[in-house]
């Protein structure tokens, strides 16, 4: 009776495998670690993934780069195929932007807009999806009714805006003596909480969707514990679903943040392109306004910078106060 040695030629063919000799006699194993880490466990994954990458590289990286790389020259528009000089001028153009009283005011405008805007958004979506999780007639239309505003174009809501919220619109017939005068989209108080109203309304619809979706992975369980326990809907809100959709809440709180930031259809149309006398105007507006009306590109650039070095701020300090702290 032979006796089988572990590790030695004859005893089990599986005891070598994954040590495949390369050409050079070398082991290939450490190439396939390598190739692992840099491809991942699912190379495929990259081929189906490659159109995405490409396009965010082309349309948000690259003008990001260019965006810094312009707001520290002396950059002006010129003709196709024509060179010209743009000399570094290190940060002329931030002192030059943030020297302008109007910069100022349009940060200080998109901060009351955020600040109207995203807890408003946060507790109607949430109070919205928890009502329709529910409902068991006409499930679909009432999904459906909340999401047609935020698919619908812009111009054709602005549209309908202006007609409610105009001098003599609806809403001022509705209100009578109670009316605002000057009405409320040429009124310097309550032309951006109007606008923020309106976003927050067309919207809706999609952030309603995001906690519908983390609404289906709370376990049904969690509400009877609490229903034994004698908790009553309140309870079972604010003891079970709140802090189970928190990281949709996380995620709804940023989109609708990056949103906000970069305000520019609702207040280039419902108030003229940033009235009255810049109550409404947005820092996105404004460098509309300075790069391509005025012909300034390189300052409107150095607002952009600023902008998402502002943003990439509130976006951390929401994201340490309503994430919390990861374990």
């Amino acid at each position: 009776m032979t006796a089988v040695v572990p590790g030695r030629a004859g005893s089990d063919p599986g005891a070598t495998r994954g040590a495949t000799p390369g050409k050079d006699g070398k082991d290939a194993a450490p190439r396939r670690g390598i190739l692992h880490r840099l491809l991942g466990a699912q190379p495929h994954g990259l081929l189906f993934s490659a159109p995405y990458i490409v396009f965010v590289l082309v349309v948000f990286a690259y003008p990001v780069v260019f965006a810094v790389w312009m707001s520290f020259q002396d950059y002006f528009f010129a003709a196709p195929g024509a060179v010209v000089d743009r000399p570094f001028v290190g940060f002329d153009n931030y002192v030059t932007a943030l020297s302008d009283p109007e910069v100022w005011r349009s940060f200080g405008n998109v901060g009351i807009f955020l600040i109207i805007n995203v807890p408003l958004t946060v507790v109607l979506s949430i109070l919205l999806a928890t009502a329709l999780d529910r409902v068991t007639r006409a499930r679909t239309f009432f999904r459906v009714s909340y999401y047609v505003p935020y698919v619908t174009a812009s111009v054709a809501v602005v549209a309908v805006w202006l007609f409610l919220f105009a001098r003599g619109g609806l809403v001022n017939n509705v209100l009578g003596p109670l009316a605002p005068d000057p009405s409320w989209l040429v009124n310097s108080s309550l032309a951006m909480p109007t606008i923020a109203i309106f976003v927050t309304w067309k919207g809706l619809g999609f952030y309603i969707l995001l906690y519908l979706a983390a609404l289906q992975n709370v376990p049904r369980e969690l509400y009877e514990s609490v229903s034994m326990d004698g908790g009553g809907k309140m309870r079972q809100f604010f003891s079970v679903t709140v802090p189970s959709v928190r990281p949709a809440t996380l995620l709804v709180v940023l989109l609708a943040t990056i949103t906000g930031a970069n305000l520019f259809t609702e207040p280039y149309l419902l108030t003229g392109g940033g009235g009255p006398n810049g109550a409404s105007t947005s820092p996105v507006l404004l460098m509309y306004q300075r790069g391509i009306e005025q012909q300034n590109p390189d300052v409107a650039a150095a607002i952009g910078v600023v902008l998402i070095v502002f943003v990439l701020a509130i976006a951390a300090l929401q994201r340490k106060l309503v994430g919390g702290e990861e374990r």
